[in-house]
């Protein structure tokens, strides 16, 4: 209990030196990129996916949470300014390591790994998406111009414009009242995930009713809907042309379960199901596993 005690205060101490911005660095750096930047330099066991799950909590969460994750056969940890040694008195290198790791900065000597760091994929496209957002800015919609507001009023909510036969009415955004099971489309204020290409290539998806955020319809949130067709969409913007075959065969094991399980959800609402890729190999490689998939290589993305 006691070291449990020591690990949690280091980590409290660390977070809060972290949420300082450093005097070389700008205060209006993004904690996510910084986080992302620096699980670039470490190894990983699971192509940095924790990480990136991770990235937009303080630095010492992120560790706390994914240190299970770090290649530990080829990372060493050493103690050298002293911080961590009431955690080290009498306790398991696991503690030293995570007290060290969660350190708001790296110290020359304390982190040591063997070989060369390959960033893992998972980290390597959200920062690509990071470069490319600030590559090519995007004019960004005016919040009043959201679907729903707030605290929608019976009298004054907003109702959609279907350009084909009736559609089910949009139903509030308060989670509280919401049927998990119900098929009438629920639009979100924003994604879930946090990735900005992702979220640019849902959004411009062709006569997307609600860009912008998600629309949850029968427990799960999709990334977009065409309410004239009622089509549900999910997007996948990996670099799947880019991956070695062992890899493809990871992602492809992850995403196929996982699409026709949201495509059985969708089709018992009478929605149809499509899926946006951004390349003919990765096209391919879904309809290989399963030709009655619906996949579009999204040209605007």
């Amino acid at each position: 209990m006691c070291f449990r005690a020591c690990i949690a205060l280091l980590l409290f101490v660390s977070a809060c030196a972290t949420s300082l911005p450093s005097p070389r660095e700008p205060a209006g750096r993004d904690p996510r990129l910084a986080n992302l930047q620096r699980a670039a330099t470490l190894p990983w066991t699971d192509w940095g996916r924790c990480a990136v799950q991770e990235a937009s909590e303080p630095w010492p969460v992120l560790a706390d949470r994914c240190f299970h994750a770090l290649d530990h056969d080829r990372i060493e940890f050493h103690d050298t300014t002293g911080r961590c040694a009431v955690a080290s008195a009498g306790a398991a290198a696991v503690g030293v390591g995570l007290c060290v790791l969660a350190a708001p900065e790296i110290v020359v000597g304390t982190v040591i790994i063997a070989g060369v760091v390959v960033v893992g994929f998972a980290i390597k496209e959200a920062l690509d998406a990071y470069a490319l957002d600030m590559g090519r800015p995007e004019v960004r919609p005016v919040p009043e111009t959201a679907p729903a507001p707030q605290k929608p009023s019976p009298k004054k909510r907003p109702k959609p414009e279907p350009k084909g036969p009736d559609f089910p009415p949009v139903g509030p955004t308060d989670t509280s009242e919401r049927d998990r099971h119900r098929c009438e489309p629920v639009p979100e204020k924003y994604h879930l995930g946090g990735n900005k290409l992702h979220n640019k290539c849902a959004d411009r998806i062709p006569n997307n009713s609600f860009p912008g955020g998600d629309v949850f319809v029968n427990g799960k949130n999709f990334d977009a809907l065409q309410l004239a067709t009622r089509t549900l969409w999910e997007v996948k913007t990996d670099n799947f042309d880019t991956y070695p075959p062992d890899l493809r065969i990871i992602v492809l094991d992850d995403q196929v379960p996982k699409l026709q399980h949201e495509r059985a959800l969708a089709l018992a609402c009478g929605f149809d199901f499509k899926v946006g890729v951004r390349s003919a190999a990765h096209k391919a490689a879904l309809l290989k596993r399963d030709p009655t998939l619906k996949v579009v290589i999204m040209g605007w993305c």
